[in-house]
C-alpha cells in the first residue's frame, strides 16, 4: 500500500511531512473502528521506529504535520509550541467577504476528545487568531437567499491552540469555513461537495517557522495545498496559491 504521507523535512531528530485530509494522526476514541493513522505510516517512513507527534492536525485538515524522532525533542518542541515560539499559518476557503484583516480575541470552552464528557463542564481558554484575506470570488449560483455566492481566500494564524480554534473562529465572525461540517454552513457544503464530486473542509496547514529544537537554527517549512483542495480554488481566477505557500 502506498504511503499517504509525504516528506517534507527529514534529519536526525524530527520527521515533518504533508498529511492528506481524512487521515486521523493518531487513534481516537471518537473513531474507534479507523484502523489507519498518520502516526503508523510515519514510523514506516522512520525505518519502523517509533516517532513523537509534536501537535495535532484535525482528520479534516491536510497539511504540515511535525513528528519527533526522539522523546528529548518532542518535549522541547512540545514546550516551544505551548510557548508561543511555533508560527503556524494556515490557508482557508470560506463563506462570504471578510475583511482584509483583522483578529479574532474570542475565549473558546474546551471540546473534550471522549464523546461521554460531553456533559460535563469544561474550562474555557483565551483563543486568539489573525486572519488576512487573499483573494475574492463570486459566482452566479443562488445557494441561500441571493442570486450569487461569494466566498474568500483567507490566510489564518493561530496565536493560541485551542482545539477546532479556527473553525470555531471563522464561525464566530460569520465567515465559515467550506466544508465544515460542524460549524459551517450545510447549504454551501453540499454546493461544493456536488459540483466537485467529493466533500472536504477547505482548511489547510501551509507554513510552519520554529528554531530546530537542537540546532537553534532558524527553520520554515513550506507545503502547497493536495489536489482537492487546489482543484476548488479554480473559483478564484489568477490566484496562485504558490505566492502564499511558500513565503
Amino acid at each position: 500500500m502506498q504511503n499517504p504521507l509525504s516528506v517534507l523535512y527529514r534529519d536526525d531528530y524530527l520527521l515533518i511531512v504533508h498529511k492528506p485530509a481524512g487521515l486521523l494522526v493518531h487513534r481516537s476514541p471518537i473513531d474507534k473502528h479507523e484502523t489507519e493513522f498518520a502516526l503508523q505510516y510515519a514510523r514506516v517512513l522512520n525505518g519502523g521506529q517509533h516517532v513523537y507527534p509534536v501537535h495535532r492536525l484535525d482528520r479534516p485538515t491536510s497539511g504540515i504535520l511535525v513528528f519527533a524522532r526522539d522523546s528529548d525533542t518532542a518535549r522541547s518542541l512540545g514546550l516551544a509550541m505551548m510557548a508561543g515560539d511555533v508560527a503556524k499559518t494556515y490557508l482557508a476557503m470560506v463563506r462570504g467577504w471578510p475583511p482584509e484583516h483583522g483578529q479574532i480575541d474570542h475565549p473558546l470552552r474546551e471540546e473534550p476528545e471522549d464523546r461521554r464528557l460531553k456533559g460535563e463542564e469544561q474550562p474555557v481558554r483565551d483563543a486568539l487568531t489573525y486572519y488576512r484575506t487573499l483573494a475574492k470570488t463570486e459566482i452566479p449560483v443562488e445557494i441561500e437567499k441571493y442570486p450569487s455566492s461569494r466566498y474568500a481566500i483567507v490566510e489564518l494564524n493561530p496565536k493560541t491552540g485551542r482545539k477546532h480554534q479556527l473553525r470555531r473562529h471563522m464561525k464566530h465572525i460569520n465567515h465559515p469555513i467550506i466544508g465544515d461540517a460542524n460549524h459551517g454552513r450545510g447549504r454551501h457544503n453540499r454546493y461544493f461537495a456536488e459540483r466537485f464530486g467529493q466533500g472536504r473542509l477547505m482548511l489547510a496547514a501551509t507554513r510552519m517557522a520554529f528554531r530546530h529544537p537542537v540546532s537553534g537554527k532558524p527553520l520554515t517549512i513550506s507545503a502547497a495545498p493536495e489536489a482537492s483542495f487546489l482543484e476548488v480554488l479554480s473559483l478564484f481566477p489568477g490566484f496562485d496559491v504558490r505566492d502564499h505557500s511558500e513565503k
